[in-house]
C-alpha cells in the first residue's frame, strides 16, 4: 500500500501547472495570483482547473485547531537561529539527501553548485514563512507561499515527465507522495528531534502542537490524506517506513551534500566575513560536524561530512549551555515568550538578508513557459 505512493503524483496542482504550460502570454500564472491574493470569486469565468484547486485549499480540514497552529509556529520560532542556521540545513535537507530517488530531481533542475545558496535561501524563507505565528491565515504569507511551492513542484514533475532520461522504473514518479511525505517529515519530527539535540527542550504539547502544524503544511502542500501524521507516534511509523524504502543514499547523495556545505558558510556568514577562507572553514567544520552528530558516523562518512573531535567537542558543548538556558526559560514567568519574539526576529532579520544577497524567486514562477528538455531547467 505504501509504495503505491511512489507513482501519486498531485492531481489538483498538476492540472493548475498544465492551465498556466496552455494559456499564452502569462494569463494562466495572473489568474492563479489573483486567485491566491483575492479568492476565487475575485476570477472573472475561472478555468475549472483553478475552480477545483482552490476549492480544495479554501476548504479548511475539520482537524485544524487554530490555537495549535499557533502554538505550533511558537515553538519552532523559538529555536532561532539555531533552527535555522544549524538544524534546517544541517539535519532536515543535508540528512534528506540519503533518500537517493528524491534528488534525481534535484540533480536535473540546474548547477548544483551555483544554485545551491539560492536554494537554500528560497527554502530557508518557506521554512520560516509557514513557521510564523499567524503565517497560515487564508491570505497570510505561509499560506500563499505554500501554494505557490506546491504549483512549482507541480510544474518540475511535468518537466522530468517529459524528460527522455527519467528512469522511471529505478527512480519512481518524479516529486511523488512518498518523497513528499519525507519532506514534511524532514520539517517536522526530524526538525524536532535536531533541535533536542542542540539542547533545545520541548514539552509533550510543544511537540505536538509542531506536528499539527506541519500536518496542515503537508495537506496544503498536496500530500495525501493517508499520509498525513496525526501524531508523534504516527509521524515515526511514517518515517520508518520511509527510511526501509527511501533511504538508499548514492553518489548524488554525495553531491547534493557537498554543495549544501560548499554553500551554507558563505551564506550564513555576515558580510564582513563572507571572504574570510578561515571564517568560512570554522563555520563548516562547526555546521557539519553537528551533523555528523545527529545522522550517525555510517551516514555522516557516506556524505563527507567532517569528522573532528574539537569541531565535536564544541557542538556538544553549545548543546550543553542551551540546555542550561532552556531549563531556566522553563521556569522563569515570561521567559518563554521572550524567546519567542527574540527569536523570530533573528530568524526574519537573516531570511531578509539571504534572500537579498541571492535574489531569491518568492514568486516561484520561473518554471512558468518553460519548454520540455533539459536546458529547460537550468536553473529552475
Amino acid at each position: 500500500m505504501f509504495r503505491s505512493f511512489a507513482e501519486a503524483g498531485d492531481p489538483p496542482a498538476d492540472a493548475v501547472a498544465e492551465m498556466i504550460a496552455r494559456l499564452p502570454g502569462g494569463t494562466g500564472r495572473r489568474l492563479f495570483e489573483r486567485a491566491l491574493h483575492e479568492g476565487i470569486d475575485a476570477v472573472d469565468d475561472p478555468p475549472r482547473e483553478l475552480v477545483a484547486f482552490f476549492a480544495e485549499v479554501d476548504a479548511v480540514p475539520y482537524w485544524v485547531d487554530a490555537d495549535r497552529l499557533e502554538r505550533g509556529a511558537r515553538v519552532i520560532a523559538r529555536t532561532g537561529l539555531l533552527g535555522l542556521a544549524m538544524v534546517m540545513p544541517c539535519t532536515s535537507l543535508y540528512g534528506g539527501y540519503l533518500a537517493s530517488r528524491a534528488n534525481k530531481t534535484l540533480v536535473r533542475t540546474g548547477d548544483l553548485d551555483s544554485m545551491a545558496p539560492r536554494r537554500l535561501a528560497e527554502t530557508a524563507s518557506w521554512w520560516v514563512d509557514v513557521t510564523t505565528p499567524g503565517g497560515l491565515g487564508r491570505f497570510d504569507t505561509g499560506f500563499k507561499q505554500t501554494l505557490r511551492v506546491r504549483i512549482m513542484h507541480a510544474q518540475v514533475r511535468a518537466a522530468m515527465r517529459r524528460r527522455d532520461d527519467w528512469d522511471q522504473e529505478a527512480w519512481d514518479a518524479p516529486i511523488n507522495q512518498v518523497q513528499m511525505a519525507g519532506t514534511l517529515l524532514l520539517f517536522s519530527l526530524v526538525m524536532l528531534l535536531g533541535s533536542r539535540a542542540l539542547g533545545l527542550q520541548f514539552s509533550a504539547a510543544d511537540r505536538a502542537a509542531a506536528m499539527h502544524l506541519w500536518r496542515y503544511v503537508g495537506h496544503l502542500m498536496g500530500v495525501h490524506h493517508d499520509l498525513l501524521p496525526a501524531t508523534e507516534a504516527d509521524a515515526w511509523r511514517l518515517l520508518w517506513l520511509e527510511g526501509a524504502t527511501e533511504f538508499m543514499p548514492d553518489d548524488d547523495s554525495r553531491r547534493l551534500a557537498r554543495s549544501l556545505r560548499d554553500a551554507a558558510a558563505p551564506l550564513l556568514l555576515p558580510p564582513r566575513l563572507k571572504d574570510s577562507p578561515l571564517a568560512q572553514r570554522l563555520l563548516t567544520n562547526y555546521l557539519f560536524s553537528y551533523s555528523r552528530i545527529v545522522l550517525g558516523k555510517r551516514n555522516a562518512d557516506f556524505l563527507g561530512a567532517p569528522d573532528q573531535k574539537a569541531y565535536r567537542a564544541a557542538v556538544l558543548g553549545t548543546s550543553t549551555a542551551v540546555f542550561a538556558l532552556e531549563s531556566v526559560r522553563r521556569v522563569v514567568p515570561a521567559a518563554t515568550r521572550l524567546s519567542e519574539r527574540i527569536g523570530q526576529r533573528r530568524r526574519t532579520a537573516l531570511i531578509r538578508r539571504m534572500l537579498l544577497e541571492q535574489h531569491g524567486d518568492r514568486t516561484h514562477s520561473r518554471m512558468d513557459g518553460r519548454s520540455p528538455g533539459g536546458r529547460a531547467l537550468k536553473g529552475a
